[in-house]
């Protein structure tokens, strides 16, 4: 260590020569520490998570939105197949995809 050096936590500015002779005399050293955070609460703190959870929220909605168009497009799609097919056959069986109209 070197002898300019003042032992445990202290500031840096505090010079060598002040730390000594506050040694040699049994002053106290005062050091004044400007603190300049705000009182009360970030509101960065509170905002962030809540717009992050929102932000899933709706892009679940939106998922789901998705998908049942996806499936209302999908059963449409397959209703008009199987209306315009008529019955279809394998082998001997014979499916009727829709219901007759009359």
């Amino acid at each position: 260590m070197d002898h300019r050096t003042a032992p445990g936590t202290i500031a840096p500015h505090v010079p060598a020569a002040d730390w000594q002779r506050a040694q040699a005399t049994g002053q106290p050293v005062v050091i004044v520490i400007h603190d300049t955070q705000p009182t009360g609460l970030p509101w960065q703190r509170i905002v962030v998570p809540f717009a992050i959870a929102g932000a899933a929220v709706a892009g679940g909605w939106g998922l789901v939105a998705a998908l049942c168009f996806l499936l209302d497009a999908t059963a449409h799609t397959a209703t008009v197949i199987a209306g315009a097919a008529g019955p279809i056959g394998i082998g001997g069986l014979t499916l009727k995809l829709t219901r007759s109209k009359a």
